[in-house]
């Protein structure tokens, strides 16, 4: 396998385009939110690359697509952040429809590659390894 194959993902690399528009946002967020939503936020968003990378490391698609779940998990995380600071004025609607429309189509994106990974041929196992019938 391929180190650090994650690099050459579509995804890995829109989701990099994802995060930097959110940092965009977040730093226009008043100070004192710092440590409560904009932390969160941040960490929620950056989680969604990190699970694209971590699970390009494991060793079967099944594993693969459970860290790819868990990124689109992160990307409702993320706009659910947002919600909450429209709901308390820190962005307007048009910056939140603008946000979740993008973590929309990422999500979508990821959401084919899990397809396309449940679709792969799945190679036998060696006799080996088999269940003796």
């Amino acid at each position: 396998m391929k180190t650090f194959r994650f690099k050459d993902f579509a995804i890995y690399q829109q989701a990099h385009v994802y995060r930097k528009k959110v940092c965009q946002h977040l730093k226009a967020f008043p100070a004192e939110e710092r440590f409560r939503l904009v932390d969160q936020i941040h960490r929620s968003c950056l989680s969604v690359i990190l699970n694209i990378a971590e699970g390009s490391a494991k060793a079967t698609d099944p594993d693969f697509r459970r860290y790819l779940n868990i990124s689109i998990a992160s990307l409702n995380e993320t706009v659910a952040g947002f919600d909450c600071a429209r709901e308390d004025g820190l962005i307007t609607d048009i910056e939140y429809q603008s946000i979740a429309k993008e973590a929309e189509s990422l999500a979508k994106q990821i959401g084919g590659f899990i397809k396309a990974l449940s679709q792969k041929p799945t190679a036998k196992k060696p006799q080996a390894l088999r269940r003796n019938q």
